[in-house]
């Protein structure tokens, strides 16, 4: 269990993500949507009394258990598969900001579950995520993700409960007395990279490494954002690319675990844009089944660096937010297969029509999948006036 001191941190740690997140201010009286997991209750106290003291309006949603999805899954009709409950999308229409505490208690209980059940399930809900991204686009609302230590996670990424807690505390800093001045500084170095980035005029990138060998096309009218307190911890900068010019082959070291299924040793080869060939030493089936959830599943929604010199984990978390943000020797490289990020895109937001994301090649899917490489990596950008420049090279941004 962290301790009161790491709490009372954390909660203040995730108000900042959640303000630094969000274009409009918060005020007395927004609404902000808590949803944990049973373990997490602690931590959602915290975040709940906090909201309480500054004016706010907190709604807490627990979380189904992991009994709780299997039963679903395994017992559901068609029509309680989709069914979405009243009252669910008003509330994501009236939202200011949501944080979400994920404490698992099991992370392979779904693993005997037909993935198209799962998929069809998740289907529903991309309604909420786009209520979601379309009024944080407009600046009414914001989103902020942490992770709470459990017994599931620990056991699963091969590590004891005290070393797994010790791994959250030392990533999100809150082993300082001001863990938020902290953040502060991560977020204001990262600008420095950003805006050196978005000064570049990129055609292509080339990521190559002993097992991959990847071309991803960032498009038009595209920046790198990234540590904006969207994730805690997250030290990973990223855009949306235009998934058409996606070609080569990917490779993702770290495991992954997904709707209670195990995948790792993932390898992608892209043709065109798409998913032509997947592999993975063990989940494949479930692999092959997530890339048809829909027309964008077997496309790439993003493309991440994390500069190791940020990044403080060092071990496997098993756990996504973590694992995206490893730091290790040399940092790592993401993709994100499915959904993109609307707010890479730099022009006005109400203009991203669903014909305009087409035309921009900004993916639309269900699925929002990282897979995750932490390798000895170089990726090079070929510019458009013809000239290379390495961009990042051993777990470092080098511009």
């Amino acid at each position: 269990m962290l301790a009161k001191r790491h709490l009372e941190r954390y909660t203040e740690v995730l108000l900042w993500g959640l303000r630094k997140a969000r274009k409009g201010r918060y005020k007395k009286g927004d609404i902000v949507l808590i949803r944990y997991d049973l373990a997490g209750l602690p931590l959602a106290e915290q975040v709940y009394g906090r909201l309480l003291e500054l004016g706010m309006h907190p709604v807490a949603r627990m979380r189904s258990t992991s009994a709780m999805e299997l039963a679903f899954f395994e017992k559901s009709t068609p029509r309680q598969i989709t069914f979405l409950p009243p009252g669910e999308e008003e509330l994501f229409r009236n939202a200011n900001g949501s944080i979400l505490i994920y404490a698992p208690d099991s992370l392979t209980h779904l693993s005997r579950t037909d993935p198209k059940k799962i998929g069809k399930a998740a289907s529903v809900y991309k309604r909420l995520r786009d209520i979601m991204q379309d009024r944080e686009s407009r600046g009414d609302l914001s989103w902020t993700i942490c992770v709470f230590p459990t017994r599931a996670l620990a056991r699963h990424a091969g590590l004891s409960m005290k070393a797994y807690e010790e791994q959250i505390v030392r990533a999100c800093y809150l082993n300082r007395r001001d863990p938020v001045a902290q953040w502060q500084e991560v977020w204001k170095r990262a600008q420095r990279i950003k805006a050196k980035l978005n000064r570049l005029s990129v055609d292509r990138l080339h990521i190559e490494a002993k097992d991959i060998d990847l071309v991803i096309t960032p498009g038009q009218q595209r920046r790198w954002i990234g540590i904006s307190g969207r994730n805690i911890p997250s030290f990973e900068i990223f855009l949306s690319p235009d998934w058409r010019g996606t070609e080569g082959v990917f490779y993702a070291d770290q495991p992954s675990f997904r709707s209670g299924n195990r995948i790792s040793g993932v390898r992608l080869e892209f043709r065109k844009g798409r998913v032509r060939n997947a592999t993975a030493e063990e989940g494949e089936a479930f692999l092959k089944s997530q890339l048809k959830m829909d027309k964008g599943a077997a496309r790439v929604g993003e493309f991440s660096l994390t500069d190791v010199r940020f990044s403080k984990i060092n071990r496997f978390m098993a756990n996504t937010l973590f694992d995206e943000n490893y730091g290790g020797r040399f940092g790592n490289s993401h993709i994100a297969l499915g959904s993109s990020y609307a707010n890479t895109y730099t022009g006005d937001p109400d203009d991203l029509t669903p014909e305009r994301k087409e035309e921009l090649g900004l993916n639309d899917s269900a699925l929002h999948w990282d897979l995750v490489n932490t390798g000895k990596k170089r990726v090079t950008a070929l510019l458009t006036s013809g000239r290379k420049q390495i961009i990042y090279e051993n777990g470092h941004f080098t511009v």
